[in-house]
């Protein structure tokens, strides 16, 4: 069930969600917590399909704000308040508000939000794209107990976990960190059934992908020893390479389904390591709610602690099209030795 509200207000719309819920039989509300997605026309489609997948396993209200640019100075004056509400099959297994903000009034959604937001639950933040710099002083992040971003969205993504490093505040968390839970865990597993201390690391992955910095910086500062960085041609995280002095733990995923689990002694395993979509990372986002520590201390071990290269070696252009084409960038020097714990 749809209803359009146009030039409306948050008092109405709460109206109109209780109308809602009557008229196809579910008056009492179900939903564990409120789920807010701060995005732009452009991407509210996909956003708005994630949160509402993920809402299967965590049933709940969900607030779209899309802020409307004015073209002119007398329709920034003009403050109106578009809204969309959903209930039923239409939004998952909670509920879908759709706030599109006109003039002035984009500049104190707040004041909107707040109002809309389930008594005595939880408030999740999630920017899909163009988050804040600093999550937690933002109007809307500050209402929340657990603020999502997304490093992979960002124009640069590897000087966007800088500005995450400089701004973290307990309940802060990222999806390029999200990515990498299933290569955590199967890296943990693997030193389990491994009595030799870890003595160096390499994780190659393409370039420009926060996650791989985020797992290489995260074996730096779990494991004290020193973490190359290298680039390969994708998707996404391709392997990781442990050093011990019983051997080498290779965990290699080529195609970004299937990885190879190797080991010294022992056959190689085939391991499910599929790139998830944005859905199950959120999902696994929503199911803890407290301060990630973890993620923490990693994102503030900083990448500049990691050895290796930014970019693959380049062969040297032939003689005659060497005046055609730019000099290749110089090979970046390696970064200190991550300090040992």
């Amino acid at each position: 069930m749809k209803i359009d509200l146009t030039e409306t207000t948050s008092s109405k719309i709460n109206q109109a969600l209780v109308s809602a819920r009557r008229a196809i039989g579910t008056p009492a509300i179900g939903m564990v917590l409120t789920l807010v997605i701060v995005t732009d026309e452009e991407n509210a489609y996909d956003a708005l399909k994630s949160a509402g997948d993920a809402s299967r396993e965590h049933p709940s209200r969900i607030i779209a704000v899309i802020k409307r640019v004015s073209r002119s100075p007398r329709s920034r004056r003009d403050a109106r308040l578009d809204a969309e509400v959903r209930v039923g099959s239409d939004a998952g297994t909670g509920e879908t508000v759709v706030l599109r903000l006109h003039g002035e009034l984009a500049n104190h959604a707040q004041s909107v939000v707040l109002p809309l937001l389930l008594p005595d639950a939880p408030v999740v933040v999630w920017w899909p794209q163009d988050a804040p710099a600093d999550p937690a002083k933002d109007p809307l992040g500050a209402l929340a107990q657990r603020r999502i971003t997304d490093a992979y969205a960002a124009e640069h993504p590897g000087r966007e976990l800088a500005v995450r490093a400089a701004s973290y505040t307990p309940g802060d968390t990222d999806l390029a960190w999200t990515r990498i839970t299933p290569w955590r865990s199967m890296l943990a597993a693997s030193l389990d059934q491994q009595s030799a201390r870890v003595v160096s690391a390499t994780v190659e992955g393409e370039s420009e992908n926060p996650s791989c910095e985020l797992l290489a910086m995260w074996l730096a500062d779990r494991l004290g020893v020193p973490v190359e960085r290298t680039v390969s041609a994708g998707p996404g995280l391709t392997a990781v390479r442990m050093e011990t002095k019983n051997g080498v733990i290779v965990l290699d995923r080529p195609d970004g389904s299937l990885a190879t689990l190797s080991m010294q002694g022992q056959p190689d395993r085939a391991v499910a390591l599929k790139r998830r979509d944005t859905a199950e990372l959120l999902a696994e986002e929503l199911r803890r709610l407290d301060p990630d520590n973890t993620y923490a201390s990693t994102v503030r071990f900083g990448t500049e602690k990691l050895g290796g290269t930014a970019e693959p070696q380049q062969a040297e252009p032939a003689p005659a099209a060497a005046a055609a084409t730019a000099p290749a960038p110089a090979k970046k020097s390696a970064a200190k030795k991550a300090a040992s714990k």
